[in-house]
């Protein structure tokens, strides 16, 4: 088994998601097609209490893109029918969805979907199940800072911490960040999140499946594994070269609890 030595100045591991502690199948083939399998009707449910001004703020901003969705302003030309309404958003979500936008808009939307259906049992969050959960309580035992930053919301990270199917495990993590503090590929993010948590950049393990968010981290002066899981996109030979890879996080040793 690889084992990759942790540096004795990490005090801090930040975990992605997809591809990292998740699947990117329960993501790609549960989670995004629920969305689109009951958006229209999640939305005639919860419609008085949904705030869309988020999705037509980014709808003005994309208006300029091929193929843009328009959400017209609430007023005149049929857009103070409900139903009519309802329709305009969903067509803009499922168009950024055919693009796989990271908007906090989306996002937004996504994780108020989840939740309602995390917190009525439709389902529950995957796990890769031999090695994510054994080896953060272990990592936290140590006395380590577990972290999460995905593009997904931090309500729908709390959302598959809480409802997983290993149980509520949101004890397990010390707090959470999505692209409200950057983007994954810029490296001030990494800069925010370390003046945010209190540490330095190089007191950060960032764990993660994506190469292009893994310079970024580095350019910021983080320690990085690049994660490989079953499903995950290829890494070219220099990438294997560069990156400290691991298949498992118990391929990581923690010097400090030797």
């Amino acid at each position: 088994m690889v084992v990759l030595s942790v540096p004795a100045e990490v005090t801090v591991i930040l975990l992605d998601i997809e591809g990292t502690t998740t699947p990117i199948a329960f993501v790609k083939d549960i989670l995004f097609p629920y969305v689109k399998e009951n958006g229209k009707e999640y939305l005639q449910t919860h419609w008085e209490e949904e705030d869309v001004s988020l999705l037509r703020k980014q709808a003005e901003e994309d208006s300029h893109l091929d193929g843009a969705v328009p959400i017209p302003a609430a007023s005149g030309n049929g857009a103070d029918d409900p139903q009519w309404m309802i329709q305009a958003v969903v067509d803009n979500v499922y168009w950024q969805m055919s693009l796989d936008r990271k908007t906090t808009a989306l996002k937004q939307l996504q994780g108020h979907m989840w939740r309602a259906a995390f917190k009525a049992g439709h389902m529950k969050a995957e796990f890769f199940d031999k090695d994510v959960v054994p080896a953060v309580r272990k990592w936290r035992e140590a006395g380590m800072k577990v972290y999460v930053y995905s593009s997904g919301s931090v309500e729908a990270q709390k959302l598959l911490f809480g409802h997983s199917t290993e149980g509520d495990i949101l004890e397990l993590v010390d707090g959470h960040f999505d692209t409200k503090i950057g983007h994954k590929v810029e490296s001030e993010s990494y800069r925010k999140i370390a003046s945010s948590i209190g540490c330095s950049t190089n007191n950060i393990l960032f764990l993660t499946d994506v190469s292009r968010e893994a310079s970024a981290a580095e350019e910021a002066d983080v320690h990085v594994a690049v994660v490989v899981r079953p499903g995950n996109a290829g890494l070219t030979d220099d990438e294997k070269t560069h990156f400290s890879l691991i298949t498992s996080f118990s391929e990581l040793y923690l010097p400090s609890s030797a």
